[in-house]
């Protein structure tokens, strides 16, 4: 009896299962990279879910099974993409890497230093780093799985069409959620000092440095997001598909969208300009009181130091109370009427004054 109330208090979390062999993960040669430390010693994750257990498996080393269900649960929730059809990718292995150096292995040096996640379509991998917390507000751990994946999906249906950087990045946003209103600030910053720069700029080279490249992955993410809100989702597909199966991107996006691709631009950083300028950040109330306080802060610390030279002023101009003419003179008094004077103007007690001899006759 006691022996069975104490079994519960006896439960231990179980260990990270054990390595599964090669013959039975399926794909084995993307699971089992060459060069890469310690790979015979990864634990490979099959997915129980049917739509994803022919097409993934996550790689992972021992200690790291809670963070593999955590990808898996994210890609579990939502495998489709939008705008393409079901099962892409078709086929996919993420890794979480555990050191920098499997990092650098698994990612081929490719990954900047404030890397959240690397997707390599040549290679259907998908690289995520376990070992440091590169996600923030910017993005998360599952919306970083879900941007990589995308990235997989769109290169295998494209079947090697050279993608323009900013759809891909643009398209990888739009399909994790990237881009909400609450995490523009920057790009509005941006929009409201120089301008919004021009898609080619973040065709020809993506920036290597965090706080540009998100300033580049938010305005894809908008160009993106202007395409969807104009013809949806099915516009999207619709889009896709006539670029798949004619391989030009700029007559695709005629026949789909209707204008070309300097036009599309034009109208897209005038749409940018208007939903992230100055006149939607005054229009937000919390920013309208936030704003208003600094300006107040700024009028007060202003009228305050005015308030202190002003005084200053008046202080430096105003009689002294003690005026130089009023204090005794700094030279020998010249002849005995200048130090009689001076004995009379300076007060005496009754006791110290000279005896009058009138006053002792009676």
């Amino acid at each position: 009896m006691w022996i069975l109330l104490l079994l519960p208090l006896l439960w231990v979390a179980p260990l990270d299962a054990e390595p599964v062999p090669r013959q039975q993960v399926g794909f084995p040669e993307l699971v089992h990279p060459t060069g890469v430390e310690g790979v015979d010693e990864a634990i490979v994750v099959v997915p129980d879910d049917p739509r994803l257990g022919d097409r993934l498996r996550v790689v992972h080393w021992p200690g790291d099974g809670s963070r593999s269900d955590g990808v898996l649960r994210t890609l579990e929730v939502r495998p489709d993409l939008e705008g393409l059809p079901s099962g892409y990718p078709s086929r996919a292995v993420i890794f979480l890497a555990p050191d920098e150096e499997r990092w650098r292995a698994l990612t081929q040096g490719r990954a900047p230093h404030w890397g959240a996640g690397v997707a390599i379509p040549a290679l259907r991998r998908i690289v995520l780093p376990v070992f440091q917390t590169p996600w923030d507000g910017f993005r998360s751990e599952a919306r970083t799985v879900r941007h990589e994946w995308a990235h997989l999906g769109l290169h295998e249906y494209l079947g090697g069409l050279r993608i323009p950087r900013w759809f891909d990045e643009g398209y990888a946003q739009w399909v994790s959620g990237g881009g909400a209103f609450e995490e523009a600030w920057r790009l509005r910053l941006v929009l409201a000092g120089r301008g919004a720069p021009p898609l080619d700029s973040l065709t020809l080279q993506w920036p290597r440095e965090r706080a540009r490249a998100e300033v580049a992955y938010l305005l894809s993410a908008t160009a993106i997001e202007y395409l969807a809100r104009s013809s949806g989702s099915a516009g999207m597909e619709l889009f896709l598909t006539r670029w798949r199966e004619g391989g030009d991107f700029e007559s695709a996006f005629r026949q789909t969208f209707g204008m070309s691709t300097g036009t599309f631009e034009r109208r897209w950083l005038e749409d940018v300009r208007r939903r992230y300028g100055w006149l939607l950040i005054l229009g937000q109330s919390a920013v309208f009181w936030l704003f208003l306080g600094v300006v107040l802060i700024v009028l007060f610390r202003i009228r305050r130091r005015r308030d202190r030279e002003k005084m200053e002023r008046l202080r430096a101009a105003e009689m002294p109370d003690f005026p130089a003419y009023w204090e005794p003179p700094t030279h020998p008094p010249i002849g005995g009427f200048r130090d009689e004077g001076r004995r009379r103007r300076s007060p005496t007690r009754p006791e110290e004054r000279p005896v009058d001899p009138r006053d002792s006759e009676g």
